[in-house]
């Protein structure tokens, strides 16, 4: 049995993995999710509310953030 995610929030370096994009471009995708939902600087973004926004399935974030 693989294990699942063990972390709520999601880094720079999961998105990159996942797109394939710089770590710049990552470090936008966050601050422009942040944006759409009203969040302060302060305040992280969750593996969950990355994937609504990007349409991925959340189960297949299991394979690529196994920690």
């Amino acid at each position: 049995m693989k294990p699942g995610i063990t972390r709520i929030c999601i880094y720079p370096k999961d998105i990159q993995r996942v797109t394939g994009k710089s770590e710049r471009y990552s470090r936008y995708l966050i601050l422009k999710i942040k944006s759409v939902l009203n969040k302060e600087k302060h305040q992280v973004i969750t593996v969950q509310e990355f994937c609504t926004y990007m349409g991925i399935p959340y189960e297949s974030m299991r394979d690529i953030m196994r920690y």
